[in-house]
C-alpha cells in the first residue's frame, strides 16, 4: 500500500496515528533523531546560535553545535499500514519549556534523550513527564568520544524508577532509532494495560 491509497479491491484503510515526543536537554540529539528515522521531510524550526543567547545557551560539551530548535521538530514514520508514529521533537532550552504542555497533549508517551556528559540535562524532562504521568523511555545518546557507563550506572545517576526503560542508542541511525520508538510504544501499552487491570480489580 502507498500511504494513503489502497490496494485495488481493498478498502482504504485509516490508520491510528500514534503521537511520541522526543525530549531532553539542549544540544543532545532530538533534532539529529526525528530526521534519522522520518519517512518524510522532517519540519524544523531551526535557527542559529547568536552571541544575545550565548550566556543563556550553555554550549559546554556541545561547541560544534550552531543552531537551536526554537518551537518543535516534526516527522512521520509508518510502521504498519494501519499505524503511523507522528514525533514531535522539544525545544531543550529552559525559555521555550512553556510549549512543553501543548506538544504533550494526546502524546502517547516520550522518548527523554540523555548525554552521559551532560547527564543534568535531562532532569527537567524526566521530572516533567513523571509529574504528568506521561510514559517515558530513556535513550542515551552515545556520542563519539564521550565516556561508556554500564546501563546500570546511568539509571542510578538519573535516580529512574525500575520500570522506565532505559537503552543505548544512536540518534544519527534509523535501525537504533527505531528500537527505540518500538521501546516507547511497547512501554506505554504495558502501563495502559496495567491502569486498565487496576481499574477491573
Amino acid at each position: 500500500m502507498i500511504f494513503g491509497r489502497s490496494q485495488r479491491g481493498k478498502p482504504p484503510v485509516e490508520p491510528v496515528t500514534l503521537k511520541i515526543l522526543v525530549a531532553g536537554g539542549f544540544g543532545v540529539g532530538k533534532t539529529t533523531l526525528v530526521g534519522a528515522v522520518s519517512e518524510i521531510r522532517p519540519l524544523r524550526t531551526e535557527e542559529l546560535l547568536t552571541e544575545a543567547g550565548r550566556p543563556v545557551d550553555d554550549v559546554s560539551g556541545v561547541e560544534g553545535k550552531h543552531t537551536t530548535t526554537v518551537a518543535m521538530d516534526f516527522g512521520r514514520i509508518t510502521l504498519r499500514e494501519d499505524l503511523v508514529l507522528y514525533l514531535f521533537g522539544t525545544p531543550g532550552q529552559e525559555r521555550f519549556w512553556f510549549m512543553w504542555d501543548e506538544l504533550s497533549e494526546g502524546a502517547l508517551g516520550a522518548v527523554v534523550l540523555a548525554d552521559t556528559r551532560r547527564l543534568e540535562d535531562c532532569f527537567a524532562a524526566i521530572d516533567y513527564f513523571e509529574r504528568r504521568s506521561i510514559p517515558f523511555l530513556v535513550g542515551v545518546n552515545c556520542f563519539e568520544g564521550s565516556a561508556r557507563y554500564p546501563a546500570d550506572t546511568v539509571r542510578q545517576a538519573l535516580d529512574l524508577d525500575t520500570d522506565v526503560p532505559l537503552v543505548m542508542c544512536d540518534a544519527r541511525d534509523r535501525e537504533s532509532v527505531k528500537e527505540v520508538l518500538v521501546g516507547v510504544v511497547q512501554h506505554a501499552m504495558a502501563q495502559a494495560a496495567d491502569r486498565r487491570r487496576a481499574v477491573a480489580t
